[in-house]
């Protein structure tokens, strides 16, 4: 009726049976497109441009078909042939309009509910598309008590622009002065993909503004994509040592997992686990997860129900120490890949226990890399450490001859398998790692230890250390020792000291810094090359391989020997027969002053 009354204006008063007639017609098949395409099912208060557009597409079908309609009715009824397409824009005007309006209305609702002078007034770092999310989440979830106020940005472009209402209203920079305009309580730090530096920057300069800090998980976390409320955490130490994401090559990955059968060793260890939920998005054919920590494979088995369903596992409660066993498992699920991250890794205890060290680190690496060769298993990836680098610890001088099995594998190995070795440092979050120490320290009131001021080391998250394992792996380099890109190391009194701030507390005042002491075996910065390897690039900037420097003489007897007296215990003559095979390692500390 409107489209004739726009067309036809005083007319319309001589045309009335006809406009009652195509009235009558039409509408039946109005409705029929309306629950046809499930435009009754759509929730009119979330609205949203997509809704937009799958109307625009039902009500453009529907004015086509109308319009040849008209084609054939016209000599029988007046159709002028501009009513069909005035129609049309007045149906997606109309139509449109009013969800949208009630989307409005509703928001409106949402945001005059409930008490604001409680609610926490939020500004939000970053104004690409993980502030935006967050800025939204809130609007749409009032209950959670956080009103965006403000963005700040450092993109020029960005300034003095609104993001659904919010204004952007300066550089990071200018935190406190945006602070006291709007009178923030809080910063949201939403910038998912930022260095650590940044991190640390927008974390100083709240502080500076009195807003408590939140922020979102870096992109190693977001594998769904979404960003929500609930994913706010307080910033962490691990925030402030992030890195720029990993840039991972995924077709050659899954050229090298997809379909295959991929054992872990280690499968409940930090590393071992974390390279299981990798592994499982290239689609495997499955996964053998073995360890001999059932509470630990219990607990890696149970997530994977829940976020991998569709991957298919193996459970193997077993020890890399144990030949026959391992050869057992060998025989039923003949696997194709093997990522070996079972290690004795605590230097204090190994120095206590030489035997076990090489019992577990050598002796398991050994049995499995001579059962790869036996059941021509495609590729090895073991996972190897910076302290086996001039090793000063039997744990460090332990991965350096591992390192030195998989070398020798890969030597006598057929031109269809690849044997390497991935080397790399302290990972942030792992069991034996540090941080837990210092927060479990903290929250005790102090004091902090820490074994010396000029000890610093290499750190990695675990996502970051296990997809690069993964890319090494993909490279295909026979024999080779990669080496990851660790970024600059950290001195561990600076990383105890930000813990301290991040805990609300002062350094040195509100919790005091101990140093203890070098321990046993430790030094005090590690390296990630011996002095005569060097490295050459690979294709990826995070990755270098170390050239290669050969391996001891007579090596298979030296090994031999030295299980023999591992067998006998007796810590001295260990260390003596692992000089023979690792001339770099050096015994200090205790043993160097007796």
């Amino acid at each position: 009726v409107a489209a004739y009354f726009l067309r036809l204006e005083s007319e319309i008063k001589f045309y009335f049976s006809d406009i009652l007639s195509v009235s009558l017609i039409l509408i039946p098949f109005k409705v029929l497109f309306i629950f046809t395409f499930g435009h009754v099912r759509r929730s009119w208060q979330y609205s949203s441009i997509k809704d937009l557009i799958n109307l625009g597409k039902t009500v453009s079908l529907f004015t086509g078909l109308y319009f040849a309609g008209v084609l054939i009715i016209r000599d029988v009824l007046f159709v002028p042939l501009s009513i069909p397409i005035i129609e049309g824009l007045l149906a997606i005007t109309v139509l449109g309009g009013l969800r949208f309006l009630v989307r409005i209305v509703y928001k409106e609702k949402i945001r005059n509910r409930g008490d604001f002078s409680k609610n926490k007034r939020v500004i939000i770092a970053g104004a690409g598309d993980a502030g935006t999310m967050i800025a939204r989440e809130m609007l749409r979830h009032t209950e959670a008590g956080m009103i965006p106020v403000a963005f700040v940005d450092d993109s020029v472009a960005k300034w003095n622009q609104n993001l659904m209402g919010i204004p952007i209203a300066g550089r990071t920079a200018e935190m406190r002065i945006v602070a006291k305009k709007y009178k923030a309580d809080e910063l949201i730090i939403a910038m998912p993909s930022e260095s650590g530096d940044v991190v640390r920057r927008l974390v100083e300069l709240a502080r500076k503004a009195d807003l408590t800090h939140k922020t979102i998980p870096g992109l190693y976390d977001l594998i769904s994509g979404k960003i929500s409320i609930n994913e706010l955490r307080d910033v962490d130490v691990e925030d402030l040592l992030r890195r720029k994401p990993v840039s991972l090559d995924t077709q050659k990955i899954q050229s090298y997992v997809k379909g295959k059968k991929v054992l872990v060793t280690g499968a409940g260890g930090s590393i071992g686990s974390e390279i299981v939920r990798q592994i499982s998005k290239f689609d495997p054919c499955c996964i053998i997860l073995l360890g001999r920590g059932e509470n630990s494979i219990h607990n890696i088995v149970r997530e994977m129900d829940v976020l991998f369903p569709e991957v298919h596992i193996h459970i193997k409660i077993a020890d890399v120490r144990d030949f026959n066993t391992m050869n057992q498992i060998f025989e039923e699920v003949h696997p194709d890949v093997i990522f070996h991250a079972a290690a004795h890794k605590h230097v204090p205890l190994m120095e206590e226990n030489p035997s076990q060290a090489i019992f577990n680190n050598v002796g398991g690496t050994r049995n499995l890399t001579n059962l790869a060769l036996e059941y021509g298993v495609e590729y090895f990836v073991n996972i190897s450490t910076d302290k086996a680098v001039n090793p000063t610890s039997i744990m460090g001088a332990s991965k350096r001859i591992s390192e030195y099995i998989v070398q020798n594998a890969a030597q006598v190995a057929d031109n269809d398998q690849v044997f390497v070795s991935v080397r790399f440092g302290n990972v942030l979050g792992s069991r034996g790692s540090v941080i837990p120490i210092f927060k479990n320290q903290i929250i005790k009131g102090g004091p902090v230890t820490v074994t010396d001021p000029e000890m610093i080391r290499y750190f990695m998250t675990i996502p970051e250390a296990s997809q690069l394992v993964l890319q090494a792996g993909a490279l295909a380099q026979n024999g080779a020792v990669f080496v990851l890109d660790m970024g600059d190391p950290v001195k561990i009194v600076d990383m105890a000291r930000d813990l301290i701030r991040l805990s609300g507390l002062k350094p040195d005042e509100d919790i005091k810094i101990e140093f203890t002491g070098i321990r046993e075996g430790e030094k005090l910065y590690e390296e990630l090359l011996t002095a005569e390897e060097g490295t050459s690039m690979t294709q990826f900037e995070k990755i270098m391989v170390a050239k290669k420097s050969g391996l001891p003489k007579n090596f298979t007897q030296k090994l031999d020997d030295l299980f023999k007296v591992a067998e006998q215990g007796d810590k001295f003559v260990i260390k003596e027969l692992i000089q023979l095979l690792v001339p770099t390692y050096q015994r200090i500390n205790n043993e160097k002053a007796s």
